[in-house]
């Protein structure tokens, strides 16, 4: 494991609240609506388009979903963005998350497009999870295996970005 993983793994153990599963303790929805609604203005105006925005989300570990379309991105794929309640934390992918490991996520979309994406999201705050960590088998404090059923074993994925 590298450092940069432990710091990864340190946060998303720290933010692993277990007694609040959906948000953090303190979480202010307007607040993080206000900047979630600057983000999609931010990534609209970089990628010159409409994006498709999801705002309805419940019963969910995250605030919301923006996709900007493919055919205004340098790579012709359409780019996932989630937004988590927990420690302004986001994720990212073509086409939509899981589809890609990190390393074919480097292959598949135009350094412009990363670029551009993860500027938005630094400049607003939010910290980029590298999403293979995220696949790894949820071990934490919460009582997150009660919600699902025991067939699908929860991952860090459904704890930050996914419905509960």
């Amino acid at each position: 494991m590298t450092a940069r993983e432990t710091d990864w793994w340190s946060l998303l153990r720290e933010l692993d609240d277990p007694e609040h599963v959906q948000f953090p303790k303190g979480y202010r929805h307007a607040e993080a609506r206000a900047r979630f609604e600057r983000l999609v203005t931010r990534l609209e105006t970089d990628f010159a388009c409409r994006s498709t925005v999801d705002r309805s989300v419940q019963d969910a570990s995250h605030h919301g979903d923006v996709v900007i379309p493919g055919d205004r991105t340098v790579s012709g794929e359409r780019i996932y963005i989630r937004i988590s309640n927990f420690g302004d934390l986001a994720v990212y992918s073509p086409e939509n998350l899981g589809c890609y490991t990190d390393a074919e996520k480097s292959d598949v979309l135009h350094d412009e497009d990363r670029r551009r994406v993860e500027s938005a999201l630094t400049d607003l705050g939010y910290l980029n999870v590298p999403e293979d960590l995220l696949s790894e088998p949820y071990d934490g404090r919460s009582a997150l295996a009660s919600y699902l059923l025991p067939r699908y074993p929860p991952s860090w994925f459904i704890r930050f970005f996914d419905y509960l």
